[in-house]
């Protein structure tokens, strides 16, 4: 019983470490607050995939009464810990990723084109913003031949479990 006590505390205090040190990189002032719109940086650095719904809502809880603009660190490190405990926001797995690049992937010729992957972002689905989609194009395209070799991309997106 002891021994799980002590197992616990210890995964605590990795992730209080961890959600330290991601917010401290935004944390230009040095006066434990960050911007709220780098919020969702942080959050996606630390293995979580929220919608923007999700993250909207998260900011929710931790911004002021009266927004300022930023968020204290003392309001985020209890909401950022329960997140990661709780698991919540998890990034979809690598197979299941794949599968759905393969079902745009009509040919099977092992990559999207360029046009291919921006008619997808702004035709299909929940459109993306024009940040998101140039974010996308310069991960994911490779600049001599203008494809998208997804199962490369793919490896590079997944995100190490904790």
């Amino acid at each position: 019983m002891a021994e799980e006590k002590e197992a616990a505390e210890a995964l605590v205090s990795d992730l209080q470490k961890r959600i330290t040190e991601a917010f401290e990189v935004f944390d230009h002032e040095n006066n434990k607050t960050v911007d709220v719109r780098e919020i969702g940086t942080i959050i996606r650095s630390l293995g979580c995939c929220p919608t923007e719904g999700e993250l909207h809502d998260m900011l929710a809880e931790v911004e002021e009464e009266e927004p300022t603009g930023y968020i204290r660190f003392e309001k985020f490190l209890p909401m950022m810990t329960k997140v990661l405990l709780e698991r919540r926001y998890r990034p979809i797995p690598e197979d299941v990723l794949l599968r759905a690049f393969e079902v745009l992937d009509e040919k099977n010729k092992g990559f999207l084109t360029k046009d291919e992957l921006l008619k997808y972002m702004t035709e299909e689905g929940e459109p993306f913003t024009q940040e998101e989609i140039e974010e996308m194009i310069s991960a994911s395209v490779h600049p001599d031949n203008n494809i998208v070799p997804y199962k490369e991309y793919i490896a590079m997106m997944v995100v190490e479990d904790y």
